[in-house]
């Protein structure tokens, strides 16, 4: 079985601070331990705290250089407990034989190496106890990592089909007036045109069409844009007649970049319901489509009513704010302006695929 788990800490320094404190509280223990059994001496006590900090240090820099070197993250279970555990006994040989020196230069005895056993089995009795504990404190704290980042992919999960689901309910919409405009100019030509009727009635289920079959993805590349913006015009045009001229610009080369799905559409209809509604003769109403290396521009004008001051936010600018900020956080730019002529325009950063 293999398991991702490690001691490593951030930095040197913080894990002598911080282990070094537990050895020193494990020394104060053991000298209350030692002081209620044989009385409380100041040398015993010394000796307990040294021995305690000093191999406690000597097993966290063991410990440390031992995943800097051989990097531990993932490896097998066993492999990685058995390379913990002879770090540890040798960090509490070195540091036995540290405390020995010290212990002998202050008290004025003779220095002799691998000296006193019965330290040696004291000690790592200790240090296999606390070391099982520390192991088994660790493999518990990343037990409980892992289901935090189960649940935190869940909640990711969650959040994605949210997203999801909000994008489809505004690619799914199709204004209700343009529906009724569009059936009662159908209604209109069935006697008068039965072949542009029957033209406009093709046209306007191709425009339902894409909406329901775009509902699982978010994007769609320019052509496909275009094209559904050509076929919403051809219906439009049917109703306008020669009161407004359209006319739509795309720059060549970015025909198979990304954009979102009905983003032009609604800004478009937005502009023939508020702007040049009241035309009766030469309206206009243009689309420029363009692109460099980092961004695409999408530009929606007219020469109808201005915005007014405080600008109303209906449905095709609403849906418009909704959809990018879903989709792009706030990495996009909205510009609206009256001078040199009315306008919005939608600068999105470049997506190359779906």
């Amino acid at each position: 079985m293999d398991t991702e788990i490690g001691f490593k800490e951030d930095n040197l320094l913080r894990a002598n601070l911080k282990y070094g404190s537990i050895g020193l509280a494990v020394g104060i223990i053991l000298t209350v331990l030692h002081g209620v059994y044989d009385g409380f001496s100041w040398q015993n006590a010394f000796i307990n705290v040294l021995f305690s900090c000093t191999i406690t240090l000597s097993i966290t820099n063991s410990v440390f250089i031992y995943e800097c070197f051989f990097k531990p993250k993932t490896t097998v279970f066993w492999k990685f407990v058995a390379g913990f555990y002879c770090c540890c006994l040798v960090g509490m040989f070195i540091g036995t034989e540290i405390s020995h020196l010290v212990m002998r230069w202050v008290f004025n005895k003779r220095f002799c190496f691998k000296d006193d056993l019965a330290d040696y089995r004291f000690n790592a009795f200790i240090v296999i106890i606390v070391s099982s504990l520390l192991l088994l404190y660790k493999a518990q704290q990343m037990n409980m990592q892992s289901l935090l980042k189960a649940k935190e992919l869940d909640l990711a999960k969650v959040n994605q089909l949210k997203t999801q689901a909000e994008l489809q309910t505004l690619q799914s919409k199709i204004n209700p007036h343009f529906l009724y405009n569009a059936l009662n100019s159908i209604a209109s030509l069935i006697h008068e045109d039965p072949d542009k009727a029957e033209d406009m009635t093709l046209k306007l289920s191709k425009l339902f069409r894409y909406s329901i079959n775009s509902m699982q993805e978010s994007f769609a590349t320019v052509k496909e844009e275009i094209e559904i913006l050509n076929t919403y015009l051809d219906i439009e045009k049917i109703r306008f007649g020669k009161r407004i001229n359209f006319s739509l610009n795309v720059a060549p080369g970015i025909e198979d970049r990304l954009l979102p799905r009905f983003l032009v559409q609604p800004l478009v209809e937005n502009a023939l319901k508020h702007g040049l509604k009241d035309s009766t003769v030469g309206g206009r109403l243009s689309v420029d489509i363009t692109g460099d290396g980092k961004n695409l521009v999408v530009t929606v004008a007219d020469n109808g009513i201005p915005f007014p001051d405080e600008l109303n936010i209906g449905y095709g600018l609403q849906s418009t704010y909704d959809k990018l900020e879903l989709l792009y956080g706030g990495g996009y730019e909205i510009k609206i302006s009256n001078v040199p002529e009315k306008s919005i325009k939608i600068i999105i950063p470049n997506k190359n695929e779906r």
